[in-house]
């Protein structure tokens, strides 16, 4: 049973049951006032209301009876009083007329407007029931029947009731009012019953049609939320979903891309390497090297192309494992001053060699802790000065360290007076593979891994690198570490 059919039968439940209810209540108060039903078809046969005071409609026939067998009696004042008094007790009065003369007049009705629009006799046994109407300030409805006194002469009774205004108005239209009401009560419900189950519906119709689109593979569109109730929580939960399901399906295209590329790479870079080891091994065997200076020359060449594929696999195991974040770290908190002269010093003696000059200003004062991994500190170093002298052509190669504190940071930076690099190449030198010649040829040597695998390790480190470059000038690399921090990684 879908959920469009279960509210329309509990919304018709909920609008017949008190229909019927109000129904039978409605019945069992006429009944309760009225008597039974036969009493009630008769009282509406008569004229009689449906809802007259019975002790007045009783008094009402008592005198009528009176007048017929001893009319004597309506000119007796203490008989009349006393059917005044009980009259009294229902907000009704009595008056008696004989001929024009008022023989009794209810106290209560002494100088009324009343006395004077009393209706004329008309004949015996006839009843005159008067609409409810204003005298003066009150609202009175006179109930009358005429009769003959015992010498023939003409004579009137008349019942005078002070009626609500309120009361008189339901009486006299309660079938229209209570037919206005049940109207007005299906009318609200089914009016309600259509919008609530629309609100219910036509959101969860929105959220059906969604789950098809995402079903056929569309997620390029946005869950429309209009109300702020539980469907409304649902359909946000319902977009978030989606937004979630998008980037991951994005991300997993992103990283089939990856992986394509990272074959198309390796693959590259082995086949360099792989196919010169090849054709210097026919050169030794077709007798091409035909002297030994020769074929240890090709032997050398051999040699030195399989110790560049080794160090390729080994570049590439390292970071697939840092990307895999299966390296581990072994962490110490350190003097960082002390660390960077001690490496400062080997490195000068190094460049030295090669004919580079270098300059340090390790602006940093003593005790300055950092909690770092020492050999992955120093391979992330190695790189970056690996890089630097790969591409450096200048005559006077110059490059330079400095480092220093900010706020909570140690900041170094290695410069070199190199090539440079493009603007444009800037965003992904920190990429595997990626080399800023788009040539991808491997005169020069590396894998292409260098830096990526520097800021794996400086990022293993709760740290940032960044590089600034020209074309022609040369480029500039900033490293940022965080000060003292514990092998978890948290600050003290």
């Amino acid at each position: 049973m879908s959920i469009r059919l279960k509210l329309l039968i509990s919304y018709a439940a909920m609008l017949l049951i008190p229909l019927v209810m109000m129904i039978i209540t409605a019945v069992l108060l006429v009944v309760v006032f009225k008597g039974d039903f036969q009493s009630i078809r008769d009282q509406y046969g008569s004229g009689i209301g449906l809802f007259e005071n019975q002790n007045v409609e009783h008094t009402f026939k008592d005198l009528k009876r009176s007048s017929e067998k001893n009319p004597s009696i309506l000119a007796d004042s203490a008989y009349l009083a006393d059917i005044d008094q009980e009259l009294q007790l229902s907000n009704s009065k009595l008056v008696v007329r004989k001929d024009n003369t008022l023989v009794y007049v209810s106290p209560t009705l002494q100088g009324s407007d009343v006395l004077l629009q009393l209706p004329a006799f008309k004949h015996p046994g006839h009843p005159e029931r008067g609409d409810a109407t204003k005298y003066g300030k009150e609202l009175l409805e006179v109930n009358s029947f005429d009769f003959y006194y015992n010498g023939q002469q003409p004579g009137s009774v008349f019942i005078v009731t002070s009626v609500n205004p309120i009361v008189n108005f339901t009486q006299k239209f309660f079938p229209t009012l209570f037919i206005t009401l049940l109207i007005i009560l299906i009318l609200t419900h089914t009016l309600l019953t259509y919008f609530v189950s629309k609100s219910i519906i036509t959101p969860l119709r929105k959220l059906k049609n969604a789950m098809k689109r995402i079903q056929s593979g569309d997620l390029d569109f946005q869950v429309q939320i209009t109300s702020k109730d539980e469907i409304g929580q649902l359909s946000i939960a319902f977009e978030q979903m989606r937004k979630q399901l998008r980037e991951s399906i994005h991300t997993q295209i992103q990283y089939e891309e990856n992986r394509k590329e990272l074959i198309s790479n390796i693959s590259h870079d082995i086949r360099t390497p792989l196919t010169a080891i090849r054709g210097y091994v026919d050169g030794l065997g077709d007798g091409i090297a035909d002297t030994p200076d020769k074929k240890q020359k090709y032997i050398e060449i051999i040699s030195s192309k399989a110790e560049e594929m080794d160090h390729l696999i080994d570049e590439l195991f390292l970071y697939s494992k840092l990307d895999l974040k299966r390296v581990p770290f072994n962490f110490e908190v350190v003097d960082f001053a002390s660390f960077l002269e001690d490496w400062s010093d080997e490195l000068e003696f190094e460049l030295g060699k090669q004919g580079v000059h270098y300059k340090s200003d390790i602006a940093l004062k003593e005790q300055i802790q950092v909690s770092i991994d020492r050999d992955k500190m120093k391979r992330v170093f190695s790189n970056i000065m690996d890089n630097s002298l790969k591409y450096m052509n200048k005559p006077e190669k110059h490059i330079g360290l400095h480092a220093k504190i900010a706020g909570e940071h140690v900041i170094i930076e290695i410069t070199d007076n190199g090539v440079g690099m493009d603007a444009e190449a800037l965003p992904h030198i920190f990429d595997r593979f990626y080399r800023a010649d788009p040539s991808r040829n491997s005169n020069n040597g590396g894998s292409g891994l260098g830096l990526a695998i520097s800021k794996q390790m400086i990022e293993g480190h709760g740290g940032t690198i960044e590089a600034r470059s020209m074309k022609g000038e040369g480029t500039c690399m900033t490293i940022k570490l965080p000060r003292r921090r514990h092998k978890d990684g948290d600050n003290e």
